[in-house]
């Protein structure tokens, strides 16, 4: 409730509307309840001419005008305060996602951060749209109609006193368990939709390993338990409308008895304050049967509240960059690490204490065995995550010194599987650069990336259409697309995370033949596996453990580190040389 409520105190103009609102509401129904007392008194007690009421008859289509002007405006802003506070929860979640795209990658789960991203936050828009509004007008207008109430009659005011504390107090015994097993709902809520897209990313996966059968039957039951949830509110909420209509009806007749009491056998009312009172005390009732409905659906809001809120506070380790300008130049920058060391949370470092140089213009490798941390690296150098200690210095200054822009813009980074967006080809080319780009220049791009052949032979050439994720092409080919940005970007730094894993022999003589022109105008570093890669490096950086435990030319490492040598023999079949 804690974090609805300071999303709730930030929408000051909103608030100020309700309140206003309400009291305007609160008025109207007074409005009404006396005027519909004047008209009846008048024609049907004192028998006056119906002619004489136009008057109140007036009055009386103003308040029901009036109310119903501001219970539209009540609800009107309600969800206008719904639609600000989700456009700016989600804003912060994306903007963490996007502080920490790597980490948030690896932890997986991505079905789970789309459920709190969109589950989760519409949600909330209940607590906004419905309770938060009945919640203002419910403390406004029973207020005012109950002192109404005393002012025409003490005694009837002396019930609503006694009796209307019973429906807060069934609403707090209510919502307590309300809220559990509305946590309990939005829980199974995350895992179902979680479950469900994780599946449907690795369907085909599934499909080849034949466990699609067993996985649909895991989607059936977490569906089922969703709904088997889903009942139990439900249930919750039907006790609940039951037992506040129950309290306000027998609150209502006890009004009702004492007012027909002093009217016909005592005569001390008269029938105008009767009726008047009896007007008003279902609406008093209505207002707080409304905030106990509205206080169900807030309490259901609070476990997605929980989620988002834990989603949000979540430890991150943002890369925080600086202002200072990174001039664009046609030299590469020089790049050191100093110390360097990374940690992804546990007690074990990824990199620990790596110092080394990167000459501008140079081909540095990263070898080591898998988990020895050359990804690390090179996500560290890309700016995606913070070092745990150490720097990364570029022209002198620590990495995050600089503005991140700048950096971005001398720097292209190419995965085993660099992903392509739902789009033509030459808007997928176009992502690597800002700014205009012509045809020729994509043209001229995708000819350097070895790419551009292929490309003539489809039906719409660079217009032609790929899905999300760069289905309808080949590995070899995202390879080439992403290829074809850094060409059009022209970086000054490129890393290469193993791009030629897993290609067939001649799309990977392509990549290196574009690799190796890439390199005349940049500095490349390369996780490699690849012999030939490994060889033509001018620098080698060869990992163990997240430490560097050589660095050199090949032949100097085949000389000076047994580790490298039985690598290399590993790898190359006995191929050391």
């Amino acid at each position: 409730m804690t974090q609805l409520k300071q999303m709730a105190q930030e929408q000051k103009k909103s608030r100020s509307a309700l309140m206003v609102s309400s009291f305007m509401i609160g008025a109207s129904i007074i409005a009404q309840a006396w005027f519909i007392v004047l008209i009846v008194d008048h024609i049907f007690l004192n028998n006056g001419a119906f002619g004489e009421t136009y008057f109140w008859l007036g009055g009386l289509l103003a308040a029901l005008l009036t109310r119903a002007l501001f219970t539209y405006v009540n609800g009107r802003t309600g969800m206008k305060m719904a639609s600000h506070v989700k456009s700016d929860v989600r804003k912060k979640l994306l903007n963490k996602f996007s502080r920490n795209p790597l980490q948030a990658s690896l932890k997986g789960q991505s079905g789970e951060k789309v459920s709190v991203l969109m589950d989760s936050v519409d949600e909330i828009d209940n607590y906004f749209r419905h309770y938060y509004p009945q919640m203002i007008q419910s403390s406004i207008v029973p207020l005012m109609l109950l002192i109404a109430v005393f002012w025409m009659n003490w005694v009837s005011g002396l019930i609503l006193v006694i009796t209307a504390p019973f429906i807060p107090i069934m609403m707090i015994v209510v919502g307590k368990n309300t809220q559990k097993k509305s946590e309990e709902q939005m829980e199974k809520l995350t895992v179902f939709s979680g479950r469900f897209l994780d599946i449907l990313q690795g369907l085909s996966t599934l499909k080849f390993f034949g466990r699609a059968k067993e996985k649909k039957e895991d989607i059936r039951l977490s569906s089922l338990d969703y709904r088997d949830a889903t009942m139990e509110v439900l249930k919750i909420a039907f006790l609940s409308s039951l037992m506040l209509e129950f309290i306000s009806m027998l609150s209502i007749s006890l009004v009702a008895l004492e007012v027909g009491f002093r009217l016909v056998v005592y005569e001390q009312l008269t029938f105008f304050t009767a009726f008047f009172v009896l007007i008003l005390v279902p609406e008093f009732f209505t207002s707080l049967k409304e905030l106990g409905s509205a206080f169900h659906t807030g309490r259901g809001s609070m476990g997605a509240a929980k989620r988002v809120a834990a989603e949000l506070e979540a430890e991150e380790h943002p890369v925080t960059w600086g202002d200072i300008s990174l001039d664009t130049q046609e030299t590469p920058p020089a790049i050191s690490f100093r110390d360097l060391s990374f940690s992804y949370g546990g007690e074990a470092l990824a990199l620990n204490k790596l110092n080394s140089e990167c000459e501008p213009y140079s081909e540095i490798a990263v070898v080591g065995k898998s988990g020895a941390g050359k990804t690390t690296l090179l996500n560290l150098i890309a700016g995606l995550v913070a070092p745990t200690e150490g720097e990364i210095i570029v022209n002198g200054r620590p990495l995050n010194t600089y503005k991140e822009t700048d950096w971005y813009n001398q720097l292209s980074y190419i995965s085993q599987n660099p992903y392509l967006f739902s789009g033509t080809i030459e808007e997928n080319i176009i992502l690597g650069k800002s700014g205009n780009v012509t045809r020729a220049e994509v043209e001229q791009a995708a000819e350097k990336a070895g790419i551009a052949e292929m490309i003539s032979e489809l039906r719409d050439g660079y217009e032609t259409v790929i899905g999300e994720g760069g289905r309808g092409l080949s590995g070899g080919e995202k390879q080439r697309v992403a290829l074809a940005r850094a060409f059009l970007k022209e970086p000054t730094v490129i890393l290469f995370d193993e791009p030629t894993v897993g290609l067939d022999l001649k799309t990977e003589q392509i990549l290196q033949r574009s690799m190796k022109e890439l390199g005349k105008s940049s500095t490349i570093i390369t996780v490699a596996h690849r012999l030939h890669t490994i060889k033509n490096a001018d620098q080698i950086l060869f990992l163990e453990n997240g430490g560097l435990t050589a660095a050199g030319t090949h032949k100097e490492l085949l000389q000076e580190s047994e580790a490298y040598s039985s690598m290399i023999c590993v790898h190359q079949g006995g191929e050391a040389g």
